[in-house]
């Protein structure tokens, strides 16, 4: 490994280059403990394996929803990586996977635990109230998920060695009681805070409680829900770019080049036109070497999704020294572009720290922005 984890530190846990990393190389890759789609993603019929999130449409098929034209049609069919031939699905629950490995994996850690027999789809089962009060609550765009916290859930009960299970899910971060708190309304929502009570309620019905008794108690889901709310990372799939992708390495000739790059334009410009911003199967996971990786205004790394499925790579954006901390960002990069003042207040909201990299040090005497000035730098991609 070319990193470790130090705990310990002033940051609690801390990640290390144990060598020297060089600019864009990969840094590692994981699959996350668990992972889960979005629910309103789901329900606008993004297609992904219920495990790893990979797409399960085509590239054209994808294309055509999101365009909304059943009759679109992509060239180069060859350059679409889903496999069509490999899905297969749960014979109970019907969910889908991207293939028998995906199926027996999810089996083994959670799923036996969380299937619904088709005969128990009536909207009276726990599972399917919690679905409807969280996308009553959450409308899009979505950034988390509470059945993250119900795989965590299951993947213990359903865990030949419930310690270990247990001692894996509280490695993630601890907090006082009044910062789970505050993070779990942040997470919800001040409209939805009080919704709490009825998720824990609802989680508490849907699975067998032996083993996850601790968390099933006020303060425990409290701390759970801050856990994923603070540590959930989002993931993104798309068949259609990757497709656009392979089309950029294929050995085209320049025109048929320039023919094909106007075409990739004119169908982004109609999935906009037709769907907006949202074009991905969109989910959420929990990654336990990743979330070591701190924050920093001036990030010597990023998170990037290179297998169109869950599997996370971390990507050094410059070079990287033996013992050097791996820092990642926790803002988007516009938010990175704002002040001081901007990215401090969006840190302690979010995260509940002020940050002391060496960009917020070296601006810590400029002059807060005002009110008005945030507002007008609200959105910075116009």
């Amino acid at each position: 490994m070319s990193v470790e984890v130090r705990r310990d530190t002033p940051k609690g846990k801390s990640l290390h280059a144990t060598r020297h990393i060089p600019k864009d190389t990969v840094i590692f890759e994981e699959d996350p403990l668990i992972c889960c789609q979005l629910a309103w993603n789901a329900a606008c019929k993004y297609r992904a394996c219920d495990h790893c999130l990979r797409p399960l449409e085509t590239a054209e098929e994808n294309s055509q929803r999101l365009t909304g034209k059943p009759a679109y049609s992509l060239p180069y069919p060859e350059f679409c990586q889903t496999k069509k031939e490999d899905i297969t699905s749960c014979p109970d629950c019907g969910v889908e996977y991207c293939s028998e490995i995906c199926k027996t994996i999810a089996n083994e850690q959670y799923h036996r635990v969380l299937c619904l027999q088709s005969h128990e789809r009536n909207m009276t089962h726990p599972l399917e109230q919690l679905e409807e009060a969280w996308k009553h609550s959450h409308y899009p765009p979505e950034t988390s998920s509470i059945f993250l916290l119900v795989r965590l859930l299951a993947r213990i009960v359903q865990s030949p060695n419930k310690d270990e299970a247990i001692r894996t899910t509280l490695d993630f971060c601890h907090r006082s009681v009044n910062e789970d708190a505050e993070l779990a309304h942040k997470f919800l929502g001040a409209k939805f805070a009080h919704n709490l009570d009825l998720f824990r309620e609802l989680i508490g019905k849907a699975l067998p409680n032996e083993g996850i008794e601790q968390f099933l108690t006020p303060e425990g889901f409290r701390s759970l829900v801050a856990l994923i709310g603070t540590n959930g990372q989002g993931v993104g799939s798309s068949p259609f770019s990757v497709w656009t992708s392979n089309i950029e390495k294929a050995n085209l000739d320049h025109e048929e080049k320039e023919k094909i790059n106007s075409f990739i334009d004119k169908t982004y410009e109609q999935m906009f036109d037709h769907t907006g911003d949202f074009l991905n199967s969109e989910g959420v996971g929990l990654y336990l070497q990743q979330s070591c990786a701190n924050h920093s205004c001036e990030p010597n790394a990023e998170i990037k999704f290179l297998h169109n499925n869950f599997r996370l790579s971390l990507f050094a954006i410059r070079d990287i020294e033996p013992n050097e901390e791996v820092l990642i960002s926790y803002l988007d990069e516009c938010s990175l572009n704002r002040s001081r003042h901007s990215r401090q207040k969006a840190l302690m909201e979010n995260y509940l720290f002020t940050c002391d990299c060496l960009k917020c040090l070296r601006e810590i005497d400029d002059p807060d922005m005002t009110s008005e000035e945030e507002m007008s730098d609200e959105d910075c991609d116009d």
